[in-house]
């Protein structure tokens, strides 16, 4: 395994076109062609997690904030870029791409709450279409072209991969003065068998796998198309809004409190009340507030919010659970865990320790 293979895998679990235009998700530190035997998942990357991913021999860190977040001039210590680039271990980011996947950090926090029915609190609002390649490949060639383009992160519809359709045909041309054909002679019309080869690629891939194309392709000049496709209607976003049976407030806090492993949460609004619509938010919540005070939901779970957030929270009726901004998240990489090993077998995944939530209660 490589660190390419875990790229692809993150990028299944949580594709990078989904995060927010701000943020700043994929491969922030090392090099595809680097072996892979163990990955460390953590929710913030630390000189403490580091020291840790090194002592475990671990060869890359999932983090789900990243460590760099705007435009860098220099990478000096204490960077914890730069203590990661120099201890050769790569770092790998997903946050609001996460977020937003299916199965992702705030699916996770709705089941702490039983949610069903859910939905997006606020559904993106443009997605980046994916690009359709289209390539003619003579028949003997076909299996490697598609199994290069594969490799390279082509052909993933949903939760199947490998996904292409096939045609044969007839390709036609005529070598110039100079030109090495590999079927036929140049200065002449040829007529060759060829197939059709069709598959989709994400916009974040599309330049690793023109290059594994234009490698594995036996023709000098190898053919293809990039088609834009549209982008259908989003059932993707942040946060989520759902149901639940109706439920007194104060059973829910405690659900939730077993959930995250917490002996305290902070409330706003009414705690004796019974509610059974409900929202949550990992992380920060105060952005998609309007959203779920426009939901009708009763009931609001996040990590945190800014104090006017939660005076406007109160006053609009709406009860709201602050747990913790990176408590909110944590418990999501327990499944990502999962979801890992399921696709990086024999690769070794683990959760860091050395990754705590910064506040305690005193």
């Amino acid at each position: 395994m490589k660190v390419a293979d875990l790229v692809r895998a993150m990028e299944a679990i949580a594709p990078p076109r989904f995060a927010a235009a701000w943020d700043n998700v994929g491969l922030l530190v090392g090099d595809g062609e680097g072996a892979l035997g163990g990955v460390l998942l953590t929710i913030d990357c630390t000189s403490d997690v580091i020291g840790e991913a090194r002592g475990a021999k671990h060869d890359a860190i999932v983090t789900y904030h990243p460590p760099i977040f705007d435009a860098q001039k220099r990478f000096v210590a204490p960077s914890v870029a730069y203590e990661a680039a120099r201890a050769g271990i790569s770092v790998y980011a997903p946050h609001t791409a996460l977020d937003v996947a299916e199965g992702g950090t705030n699916d996770v926090l709705a089941d702490t709450l039983g949610m069903s029915e859910r939905r997006p609190l606020r559904v993106l609002e443009v997605e980046d279409a994916e690009i359709k390649l289209v390539t003619f490949v003579p028949e003997g060639h076909v299996d490697a072209v598609s199994r290069a383009v594969f490799e390279a992160g082509a052909g993933i519809i949903g939760k199947y991969s490998s996904c292409s359709f096939r045609t044969p045909g007839t390709g036609t041309f005529f070598g110039e003065e100079g030109a090495r054909p590999v079927v036929g002679q140049p200065g002449r019309l040829e007529h060759a068998a060829e197939v059709r080869l069709e598959t989709v690629v994400t916009s974040g891939a599309v330049d690793r796998v023109v290059r594994a194309l234009r490698a594995s392709h036996p023709y000098e000049e190898p053919p293809f198309d990039l088609v834009r496709l549209a982008a259908p209607p989003s059932r993707r976003g942040f946060g989520r809004v759902g149901t639940v049976p109706v439920t007194p407030v104060c059973a829910l806090v405690e659900r939730v409190k077993a959930a995250i492993g917490a002996n305290h949460v902070l409330v706003v609004g009414a705690l004796d009340r019974s509610v059974s619509r409900v929202a949550v938010c990992a992380g920060s919540g105060g952005d998609l507030l309007p959203d779920v005070l426009a939901s009708g939901a009763e009931l609001f779970v996040t990590g945190e919010l800014r104090h006017h957030d939660a005076l406007r929270a109160a006053a609009a009726g709406l009860t709201a659970l602050c747990v913790l901004h990176s408590t909110s998240e944590r418990i999501a990489l327990h499944g990502l865990e999962k979801r890992l090993a399921e696709h990086l077998p024999g690769v070794r995944i683990a959760r860091s320790h050395a990754d705590q939530e910064p506040f305690v209660y005193a």
